[in-house]
């Protein structure tokens, strides 16, 4: 195909507006729910005071701003692709940010910037916990203040949106990639995040995995639990082609927002009796290696061990018919393989890894 003939094919998939709109203008919209900045983002995101300071600061100077980017939703909402930090900032600030449950949140009181140190203990309007406020011509001011905004419109399918999203992300703004696949979930299909999130956040998946809370705090457990919906029954042949496995993930978003009701069911059982299992058999102990000589597990959280034991037992759940015993068993057989023996398979790539562990863990099962 000729560039030419690429850019009118790709160019049709995704229709865009612009223009400039006040801060006004973009809260009156929040307000009226004509807009969503997604609150379950406010917990993905770790801005610091310091962080938002900077941004207050730089509107009451003037600075001009990022473009923020929306998408029209079929109801009309615009969801917000990029630029949820700073309007949940401006938005705190002005105190009309609400919370997941709808609740507004405390106003944000300044720090001192790089360049107003006055801007010390400052919010927006009277607040009982600051020291001082805008003045009434400091907040017209700063209402007045214009944004560009970048309008992905309805028209647009969902995997423009995707690859907009993806490409606005992926330059460090987010703390880790399953942050970028979680508001990506969010932005494409709410139903399908929350239930990501519920599932990994059942008992025995937790206590399987047995993260430390600096991974949890860093999502790493929606992202298991992503690779496990993604992974269990993949095709061995496709197994082999996955690549970049933080690619094939964020990809695999746009599969699952396909799910209808029953397959999120048929997933949730899968999941629900896998880990499970996996917690009665052998506990918090159940993904860590295990020492064969000394009887004993030993080190943290191991991949070897996930992709082997929880995709091998999941490729034949929810109908598989095992006992503890069974896991038990395929443990002990796992880590006498030399190919798997502790230490043994230390540095491999993630890709070149699973071409090996995940068919070897549905062996183990099918015996």
């Amino acid at each position: 195909m000729e560039l030419e003939e690429e850019l009118t094919l790709y160019r049709q998939r995704i229709t865009t507006d612009s223009y400039p709109m006040s801060i006004s203008e973009i809260a009156n919209l929040y307000r009226d729910g004509e807009m969503d900045i997604h609150p379950e983002f406010q917990r993905i995101f770790r801005w610091t005071g310091a962080q938002r300071t900077k941004l207050i600061e730089s509107i009451l100077l003037g600075i001009p701003l990022p473009s923020i980017f929306v998408a029209q939703n079929e109801d009309g909402i615009w969801d917000v692709v990029d630029g949820v930090q700073r309007l949940s900032t401006i938005f705190q600030f002005m105190g009309i940010l609400r919370d997941e449950d709808g609740d507004l949140m405390d106003p944000l009181i300044c720090q001192a910037g790089p360049f107003l140190s006055s801007l010390e203990g400052v919010s927006y309007d009277r607040s009982e916990h600051a020291s001082s406020h805008l003045s009434r011509a400091q907040q017209l001011d700063f209402k007045r203040a214009r944004v560009d905004v970048k309008i992905i419109k309805r028209e647009s399918d969902n995997r423009a949106k995707y690859d907009l999203f993806q490409r606005l992300n992926s330059f460090g703004s987010l703390a880790t990639p399953q942050e970028l696949r979680n508001c990506l979930l969010v932005s494409l299909s709410k139903k399908h995040f929350d239930w990501l999130q519920e599932i990994s956040s059942m008992d025995a998946f937790k206590n399987v995995l047995n993260l430390p809370d600096r991974l949890i705090n860093e999502q790493y457990h929606l992202e298991l639990a992503l690779r496990f919906v993604s992974l269990r029954n993949l095709p061995e042949e496709k197994i082999s082609a996955i690549g970049n496995i933080g690619e094939f993930l964020s990809s695999e978003i746009l599969s699952i927002i396909e799910f209808s009701d029953e397959k999120l069911k048929e997933e949730r059982e899968a999941f629900r009796e896998c880990f499970a299992l996996l917690s009665d058999a052998l506990g918090s102990d159940a993904l860590r290696k295990w020492n064969p000589n000394s009887e004993r597990s030993e080190g943290a959280f191991s991949s070897s061990a996930f992709e082997v034991l929880a995709l091998g037992l999941g490729h034949f759940m929810p109908s598989g018919s095992f006992t503890s015993a069974h896991v038990i068993a395929a443990r002990k057989t796992l880590w006498a393989d030399e190919k798997f023996a502790p230490g043994h398979a230390t540095g491999v790539r993630a890709d070149q890894r699973m071409k090996r562990t995940i068919p070897f863990g549905r062996l183990l099962f099918a015996a």
